[in-house]
């Protein structure tokens, strides 16, 4: 896939030493049970110097008093999830861990970044904060990459490639059966300048080694 300009935070790191990626961890939020497939996108803050006005699934980075390990992402990805939609009832131990994309190494931002599959409890209205996080909606796989098409919704690599795994799926049962016996190896992207127009490659494509 190839990107003209970064996001906000994604500019390359131009002093060749490779930063160090902070622990994250993120919630797609899923509604539709065994009818249809419906997932929770936020909207960053034009302001934010991170993905500012970009279309995420709601996240953020590790806090020091969470700990380490699986325990740490889970907490941290239902926090976000609260903080950032005020979507509560939702236990760490309940999330289905769905993937795990670390920034590419030329990247100054770095995160190494737990994804959560979560059911929305039933009846949920996400409220944002006005202040980080400015708007929501609800949209298919599909639907949200045809907004990114008609250029009505930016969205940043890894939430591309996850709409385009989750659009194979009927209903969001389907998805989450899927995850629970699916195995997580970590992806990390590689970026391939070729001009001023950025590749980004992931394992197993051509040229990625």
């Amino acid at each position: 896939m190839e990107f003209k300009k970064p996001a906000p935070g994604e500019e390359l790191n131009e002093s060749g030493e490779a930063t160090a990626p902070r622990q994250a961890a993120s919630v797609i939020l899923l509604r539709g049970g065994a009818d249809s497939l419906e997932l929770l996108l936020v909207q960053r803050t034009p302001q934010a110097r991170f993905m500012g006005g970009f279309w995420v699934f709601p996240g953020g980075a590790v806090d020091a008093d969470e700990g380490e390990g699986d325990e740490a992402h889970r907490s941290a990805a239902v926090r976000e999830l609260e903080e950032e939609a005020a979507v509560g009832g939702i236990a760490p131990a309940d999330l289905v861990k769905f993937s795990r994309w670390i920034t590419p190494a030329v990247v100054q931002i770095r995160f190494d970044t737990h994804f959560f599959l979560a059911t929305a409890p039933d009846g949920v209205q996400p409220v944002v904060d006005g202040s980080e996080i400015v708007d929501h909606v609800w949209h298919t796989p599909q639907g949200a990459l045809d907004a990114y098409a008609r250029e009505e919704l930016p969205l940043v690599f890894p939430t591309i490639k996850h709409l385009e795994q989750f659009s194979a799926f009927e209903n969001a049962d389907e998805l989450i059966t899927y995850a629970a016996q699916r195995s997580v190896e970590p992806v990390e992207p590689r970026i391939l300048m070729e001009g001023e127009v950025a590749r980004v490659l992931l394992p197993g494509e051509p040229g990625y080694d």
